[in-house]
């Protein structure tokens, strides 16, 4: 990954966390990250202004806040969970993700596609996945989702016609997941994605038995 990939992930929050240490640690010391991560932070700072202000809860206020005055380290005002969810509640956040990892990766010359996993209640961002060709996804976290100790995250898609929901197996929670997708027919505009709650070794039904922790549709960025 060069520089600008890593500051750009960095900035959006998309790292695993062992690499944001060492980001953290090199930014200490290291001259071109940080120029490369301030340019970031300046390029996505006008996306704020996609959506009409909105008051934030005096919840949301003390927990930026309490963030805020915790000891000092370089976190970017979008990478706080507070704040994305903020933002979900003004209707902007998964615009935020969505166009800023259309500036981070550039459309390709194959078709591609986004989807941004939402909560379906409070639909603030989780989860973004991004496929370049029909073959392979990513599922990357925003945060790390709390699940119980007997329960695990199972990943689902169906597209249009199918009979039901194909599982693409189980997520850990704040880890980036890449899954094939050989055996399945392309990718398709509006395919649909979800996270839901299952026992610790999956669905005893192969299909989604659990409630739904985060749900999207595919968008075609080309």
């Amino acid at each position: 990954m060069n520089i600008e990939e890593l500051a750009s992930e960095y900035v959006v929050g998309t790292l695993p966390l062992e690499q944001r240490a060492e980001v953290e640690q090199r930014l200490k010391h290291d001259a071109d990250l940080r120029a490369a991560v301030d340019a970031w932070e300046q390029r996505l700072l006008p996306l704020t202004a996609l959506a009409e202000p909105v008051t934030p809860s005096q919840h949301l206020w003390r927990r930026i806040q309490h963030t805020l005055a915790e000891p000092a380290t370089r976190v970017p005002w979008w990478n706080l969970l507070a704040v994305w969810r903020g933002l979900a509640a003004a209707g902007l956040a998964a615009s935020v993700v969505l166009a800023t990892l259309l500036l981070i990766r550039p459309p390709l010359a194959e078709p591609s596609f986004v989807v941004v996993l939402v909560a379906p209640q409070s639909q603030a961002p989780g989860w973004v996945i991004q496929a370049s060709n029909n073959q392979q996804i990513q599922l990357i976290p925003l945060g790390v989702m709390q699940v119980p100790a007997d329960k695990a995250l199972q990943f689902w898609t169906k597209g249009d016609g199918w009979q039901g929901p194909v599982s693409l197996g189980l997520v850990k929670p704040g880890q980036t997941l890449s899954v094939p997708l050989d055996q399945l027919p392309p990718l398709t505009q509006n395919q649909l994605f979800e996270l839901t709650l299952e026992d610790s070794r999956g669905s005893p039904t192969g299909k989604p038995t659990g409630p739904i922790q985060a749900i999207g549709r595919a968008v075609k960025v080309l």
